[in-house]
């Protein structure tokens, strides 16, 4: 691995899946379960191979999660925070991946204008997940920023899915399960079908928290709904799932 230079206020963390390094700030936004749940579901549901594009990629945490995958070809990623946007080069670099992950620091609404039409086989996004309460966030805040929709909406996020999305080429998404009903009705509206959809739950017996669908686009309407995904048992320990999630990333 190369020698990168880091920042006063960022650490290297290692990925044990794929032994692969990950820079993140020592006291700012790290990547947390949600971008593992959402690389895991897309090894286990992707059956063809293909070049992949991840939206709102932040650090990059989900091209280096999927980046030793022989499903995936190639990667491209988009982040439109010129600080966080270097620090996924920056790890990019650190494991030599600059051949297989290609990271563009740009904004999602314009990708149009960047890319050609249809072109990638699998688009990924673990999005902004809050409605934005305007005047209640920084805008120069990278934490608001990643947390709720400041720079981009959900309609921004599956209008740049459907454009890069060939068809039958699928959509993966993590998302909080409150939006449900805005997710399908934004889906179907772009015409990517959602086909396959988990509840993430915290403990036993609680109130999902997270929810990770698949959409392909141009399918036809019919959903799976796959049994609960629990991240905790009652005592607190990861369940056995979750600890053989973070395992393995193949």
């Amino acid at each position: 691995m190369n020698q990168i230079e880091l920042k006063d206020d960022e650490r290297i963390d290692l990925l044990k899946q794929i032994d692969c390094k990950i820079i993140q700030k020592k006291s700012g936004f790290s990547f947390g379960i949600d971008a593992v749940l959402l690389a895991d579901y897309v090894i286990k549901n992707q059956k063809k191979s293909g070049n992949l594009f991840d939206l709102c990629s932040g650090n990059g945490i989900i091209p280096l999660l999927l980046s030793d995958n022989d499903k995936i070809k190639s990667i491209k990623a988009i982040e439109i925070q010129s600080t966080i946007a270097d620090m996924a080069q920056r790890s990019i670099e650190l494991n030599n991946l600059q051949e297989k992950i290609q990271l563009i620091e740009g904004d999602i609404k314009n990708i149009p204008q960047k890319f050609t039409k249809h072109s990638f086989d699998i688009v990924t996004c673990n999005p902004p997940y809050m409605i934005n309460e305007h005047g209640k966030q920084n805008p120069g805040d990278y934490k608001a920023i990643a947390r709720h929709e400041i720079l981009c909406n959900m309609e921004d996020v599956v209008k740049a899915a459907d454009y890069l999305l060939k068809p039958l080429g699928s959509f993966y998404m993590i998302h909080r399960p409150f939006r449900l009903s805005e997710i399908f009705v934004t889906l179907t509206k772009y015409k990517l079908e959602p086909k396959k959809m988990r509840l993430v739950c915290p403990h036993p017996g609680e109130e999902a928290n997270m929810l990770l669908i698949q959409a392909i686009k141009g399918a036809n309407s019919r959903i799976t709904v796959e049994k609960d995904l629990v991240v905790r048992n009652a005592d607190g320990t990861y369940t056995e799932e979750i600890n053989n999630i973070y395992q393995s990333a193949k």
